[in-house]
C-alpha cells in the first residue's frame, strides 16, 4: 500500500507540469493558426472600429506572454470562457459532450481488451498452428486498417437498409433504454477498438509465449499441476504486465480516435466541439476541449501505472 501511495504521489506531483506543457503547446499552435478571432466572432461585415474594440476588450492586442498568463489564470479556475456567438459557457458545452466521448472510449477499451485477450491467448496456446496463422493475418490486416475507413465500412455493412438493427449515426434517445444506447454505440466503438486490439493481440501473444517457455511452467506441469491451472493462475497474470502498459498508451489513441469516429457517426461528442472550434476560430473552445482530453489521458495513465504495480508487486519503479 505504501508503494502505491508513493507512486500515486509522484504521478500527481508531475500532473501540474504536464498540464502546463499542454496549455502552452495548445496556446502557441492556435495563435499561429490562420484566421482572425475577432472576424470569426463579429462576422466578415464588421466594421474596423468594432473589430478593434473586440480585440481590445478581449486582450488580443496584448503581448503573447500576457495573453498566455491570462489564459492560464482562467484555466486554473476552470473558467474556459464562452463560445463565439451564440455565446454559451464552454464548461456547459463540454459537460454535455464529454460523457459521450467517455462512453465511446470506455466501450472501445472493453472491446479491445476482450478481443486481444481471446485471440492473443489462443494464438499463444496454439502457436505455429493454423489458429496462430489466422490470428496473425487478422492482426496485421486490422493494424493496417484506419479506424475512420473501418467505420464507413461498418455503416455500409450493418447500418444501411430497412432491416438493419444498427443506426448509421446519432445517439439513441434516452427513452430507448439500454438497448437503444448499445445499438447506437456498438458500431463506432467497434471501429475504434479493432485497430487497437490488433496491436494488443501481438503483445499478448508474445508475452504469453515468453511465459509459457519459462522453467517454472515446466516444473509445475512436471509436479502434476494441471496445465489449464498453470496457465490461468500464473502464466496469464505474469503475461499481462506488458499488455497493460501498452494499453495505457493506446488509450490516448482511443481518445483521439474517438474524436474522428464521432464525426463519421454524427455523435455529439468532443469531436464535434473541436471541429466547430477550429472551423470558427474559437480559440477558447479548442483550448478547453484539448485540455480536458489531455488531463483525462494523464489521469488514465496514472491509473494504468497503479494497475501495473498491482499485477506485478515485484516492480519497484515505474
Amino acid at each position: 500500500m505504501a508503494m502505491l501511495l508513493r507512486l500515486l504521489g509522484r504521478r500527481l506531483a508531475a500532473l501540474p507540469l504536464m498540464i502546463l506543457g499542454v496549455t502552452l503547446l495548445v496556446f502557441v499552435v492556435l495563435q499561429f493558426a490562420p484566421g482572425d478571432r475577432a472576424v470569426a466572432a463579429l462576422g466578415e461585415g464588421a466594421s474596423p472600429e468594432a473589430l478593434d474594440k473586440y480585440r481590445q476588450d478581449n486582450g488580443l492586442n496584448d503581448p503573447l506572454f500576457i495573453q498566455y498568463f491570462a489564459y492560464l489564470g482562467k484555466m486554473l479556475t476552470l473558467n474556459f470562457g464562452n463560445t463565439l456567438p451564440p455565446a454559451r459557457p464552454i464548461t456547459e458545452v463540454i459537460s454535455q459532450a464529454f460523457p459521450l466521448t467517455l462512453q465511446l472510449t470506455f466501450v472501445g477499451v472493453i472491446i479491445a481488451v476482450i478481443l486481444s485477450l481471446v485471440f492473443g491467448v489462443l494464438a499463444a496456446l496454439y502457436r505455429d498452428t493454423w489458429v496462430d496463422q489466422i490470428v496473425r493475418v487478422f492482426s496485421i490486416a486490422a493494424i493496417a486498417t484506419p479506424s475512420f475507413w473501418l467505420g464507413i465500412l461498418l455503416i455500409q455493412w450493418f447500418a444501411l437498409g430497412t432491416d438493419s438493427i444498427f443506426p448509421s449515426g446519432g445517439m439513441a434517445d434516452p427513452s430507448e433504454g439500454f438497448g437503444g444506447w448499445l445499438r447506437s454505440i456498438a458500431l463506432p466503438a467497434l471501429a475504434l477498438a479493432i485497430p487497437v486490439s490488433a496491436s494488443l493481440i501481438r503483445v499478448v501473444r508474445t508475452s504469453m509465449v515468453e511465459e509459457l517457455d519459462r522453467d517454472y511452467v515446466r516444473t509445475a506441469i512436471g509436479n502434476g499441476v494441471p496445465y489449464r491451472e498453470v496457465v490461468s493462475r500464473n502464466v496469464l497474470r505474469n503475461a499481462l504486465v506488458t499488455p497493460v502498459t501498452v494499453l495505457g498508451l493506446r488509450i490516448g489513441y482511443l481518445l483521439g480516435g474517438a474524436v474522428v469516429i464521432e464525426m463519421i457517426f454524427s455523435l455529439p461528442g468532443m469531436g464535434q466541439l473541436i471541429l466547430n472550434g477550429i472551423t470558427n476560430k474559437d480559440t477558447n473552445l479548442v483550448q478547453g476541449v484539448v485540455l480536458v482530453i489531455s488531463v483525462t489521458f494523464v489521469l488514465v495513465n496514472i491509473l494504468v501505472d497503479l494497475l501495473y504495480l498491482l499485477i506485478n508487486p515485484r516492480i519497484r519503479t515505474v
